[in-house]
């Protein structure tokens, strides 16, 4: 396992981390707690959560290993998110000070700790005064419920916006950004990865094997069935899924990345997200997992070292198809000149 700064802050952390959607919902609490011995044993220290993964029931998961592990659990860096309804009631969402004072002590109750390492905003807030939602943050700082905070599913100007307005007061900045990210859904490179450099934040990318497309599980043309299937609803995922088949860029990315993995042997999941760990910006690549042989094997990608032309023949296939202004062709020469450090 290899370490990373968390974004601009001074705390390492390993540069995969493990998600624990998956608890109590598709892993019950032995395979979760299984998972997470797994996880540590082989050098992982970031966990990452939130309170509406199967409605809290995660965090818990999370809290009565964290008690049984004393030890384990004071190397780990722990992260959960808020935003989302956790009741019906019409504050019980969004990002006021009184939700997230609300769902900041409700999660750490569920995970048994005086404090996490990193709080997410789940989701941008239209409605709510970014200046209220930032200083309830610094002031969750200087309380010492949180070490950081960060952002998840931010567009790049919401994510500007914020750290402006943060260093304008003088508040605690943003560490971090979790978007979703991977060789089959890059179109974060046009302006959220540029904003995130230029802030100093690190990506924490979900999603990394593209809900088990680059994992090389599904042929085309086969429709999935059972565990494969996409999502917890069934008709969309299918819909997803039809589109992503009928796109013949798709087939062309997994050809490569089958390819590579040939000549290591190894997995394709293990080249997409050795790829993905290797990117601008990125910190520690979320990974996903419903079994500890999954896990196993996606841990195998930080062992995996590409040479810099299966690099350049990955994102040349990957490349985000961009027509028309202001992103065509001037705009991507812009954007890689930014990515690369050049003017």
């Amino acid at each position: 396992m290899q370490y990373r700064t968390l974004g601009r802050s001074g705390t390492v952390v390993s540069t995969h981390t493990l998600g624990t959607m998956t608890f109590g919902a598709e892993a019950d609490e032995e395979t979760s707690g299984a998972i997470l011995t797994a996880f540590v044993e082989a050098g992982g220290t970031c966990v990452d959560s939130a309170d509406v993964y199967s409605t809290g029931v995660s965090e818990e998961i999370i809290g009565r290993w964290l008690a049984a592990h004393p030890t384990d659990a004071e190397q780990l860096v722990l992260a959960t998110k808020g935003r989302f309804p956790m009741g019906a009631g019409p504050n019980d969402l969004g990002l006021s000070r009184r939700h997230l004072r609300t769902a900041l002590d409700a999660s750490l109750r569920r995970l048994g700790v005086e404090h996490v390492d990193l709080y997410q905003l789940h989701a941008w807030d239209a409605h709510t005064p970014v200046e209220e939602t930032l200083r309830f943050l610094d002031d969750a700082v200087a309380a010492g419920k949180i070490g950081y905070y960060g952002f998840s599913n931010f567009l790049g100007w919401q994510l500007t916006k914020a750290v402006h307005v943060a260093r304008a007061h003088g508040w605690a900045a943003p560490v971090t950004l979790q978007p979703q990210y991977n060789l089959l859904v890059r179109d974060i490179e046009h302006e959220v990865v540029p904003a995130a450099l230029d802030a100093g934040m690190g990506l924490l990318p979900w999603s990394p094997l593209a809900g088990g497309w680059l994992s090389g599980k599904y042929e085309r043309d086969v429709d999935p069935t059972g565990a494969t299937r996409l999502g917890e609803n069934p008709a969309r995922g299918m819909e997803a899924w039809a589109a992503r088949n009928a796109d013949e860029r798709t087939w062309a990315v997994l050809d490569v990345v089958r390819e590579v993995a040939d000549a290591h042997e190894a997995s394709m999941s293990q080249v997409a997200l050795a790829w993905l760990a290797a990117q601008p910006a990125v910190t520690s690549v979320i990974l996903g997992a419903r079994t500890v042989e999954q896990l196993t094997d996606n841990l195998g990608a930080a062992d995996l070292e590409l040479a810099p032309e299966e690099l350049r023949r990955l994102t040349e296939v990957s490349a985000p198809r961009v027509d028309d202004y202001p992103y065509g062709t001037a705009g991507v020469q812009q954007r890689d000149r930014k990515l690369t450090g050049g003017r």
